[in-house]
């Protein structure tokens, strides 16, 4: 009597949790289909960009992207690239100084993107006056068209953050292939579908452009940890919308290998449990004045990751299957919904046969993803037991 008592609770919370989570995926996923971005006009006025780009032992990607941003059709004199080199070789820094670039090299003891980036505002001249900075990763590579787009764009958006249309430039394993596919429909739900219904885009961490003084003034107040939930945080409790232009583009390198894949979810997931924390204060004051920006990205970091939301789906559909089949339908009705969500949020360019090899992978690769969340959450425990002892 106890079992099933327990096991309607479980399921009726946990049918509750994955249910709420789909049906916010579905509203912007739909929302995208209806996206419009009118022609943008070309502008008169030229803003003068800075690129930030930390580079973390990146020694085997970092000169390609340098060499993409430079070979800009923007005008020369209107952008100055700045690379953060950490823990990179002597040979790696000394091909970049070949470049006409800012080379910085700083050597921390605990590396991290915001430390990275804080070192380069603080180490700017201060006669050097930009608009705009621009963010990208030490992989990602930009086209001659880039800067001269994101300049139309900023003038068009007349806000002071701008996030731009990421996506992979390799899908050469499944890892890569489920990766690439995450990304489009986060670009879909998270970004295109929220500018849709006027919501501000989500940041990607990369391709990101922001007013330099706003960044300037803001990116001392992040954590070393700095992760995109915090920039956005900061600029939706300040009011400040975050635009997406789907039509710029940033290509961005994809892990190759299952386990890095896993690790790169079970780091987001763990972020989106502390943007929770940070931010959840913030929710009464948001409420009561009406700050529905805020309140939408708060709801979406309370969402239950996707990983973890299909692994239960289908974790769920096949054990009640066999005890009670009455409790089952309903989640093998959730999980052809969920599906046909995830396929309205992808494009169509990445339903190929790669993709299809891929799909019959993925729910292996993402049992394989739990199975890592307990085994961390597991260490953590025992460390800090050896701690108390």
């Amino acid at each position: 009597m106890i079992f099933w008592k327990v096991l309607f609770i479980v399921d009726g919370v946990l049918f509750a949790l994955m249910a709420f989570t789909s049906l916010y995926l579905a509203v912007y996923a739909i929302a995208s289909l209806f996206a419009r971005r009118p022609d943008i006009p070309k502008t008169k006025r030229l803003n003068r960009f800075i690129v930030l780009i930390p580079a973390y032992k990146s020694d085997a990607v970092v000169e390609r992207t340098v060499r993409s941003i430079l070979g800009q059709t923007y005008p020369q004199r209107l952008f100055d690239v700045v690379v953060i080199s950490d823990h990179q070789s002597e040979m790696t820094n000394f091909r970049l100084a070949q470049h006409p670039i800012t080379l910085l090299t700083p050597n921390f003891k605990n590396s991290s993107k915001s430390k990275s980036l804080q070192f380069a505002i603080n180490n700017l001249p201060q006669f050097k006056i930009y608009d705009i900075v621009v963010v990208l990763d030490a992989d990602n590579i930009v086209l001659p068209e880039f800067l001269e787009e994101l300049n139309a764009a900023y003038e068009y958006a007349g806000t002071k953050a701008i996030q731009v249309h990421r996506l992979s430039k390799n899908r050469d394993t499944s890892s890569a292939i489920l990766d690439a596919t995450f990304e489009e429909i986060n670009n879909s739900i998270f970004r295109l579908g929220h500018v849709a219904i006027g919501m501000p885009s989500a940041i990607a961490g990369s391709g990101m452009a922001f007013d330099f003084n706003w960044f300037k003034d803001n990116i001392t107040k992040t954590s070393e940890a700095l992760d995109d939930k915090e920039l956005e945080a900061l600029l939706l409790r300040q009011r400040i919308y975050i635009d997406y232009f789907d039509h710029i583009l940033v290509f961005d390198e994809k892990t190759r290998s299952s386990s890095d894949f896993n690790r790169q979810r079970n780091r987001w997931v763990f972020t989106q449990f502390h943007s929770v924390i940070r931010n959840i204060r913030h929710l009464p004051h948001a409420i009561v004045n009406k700050q529905y920006d805020l309140i939408d990205k708060i709801l979406q970091w309370l969402l239950v990751p996707r990983t973890i939301m299909m692994s239960v789906i289908i974790l769920m559909s096949i054990v009640l299957s066999p005890i009670y089949l009455t409790l089952a339908i309903k989640w093998w009705v959730l999980a052809a919904f969920i599906l046909f969500i995830f396929a309205v949020a992808t494009p169509d360019y990445l339903v190929d046969n790669r993709w299809g090899r891929s799909f019959f992978i993925a729910p292996i690769i993402m049992f394989m993803s739990i199975i890592q969340v307990f085994s961390i959450i597991r260490g953590k425990k025992r460390l800090i037991n050896r701690n108390k002892s």
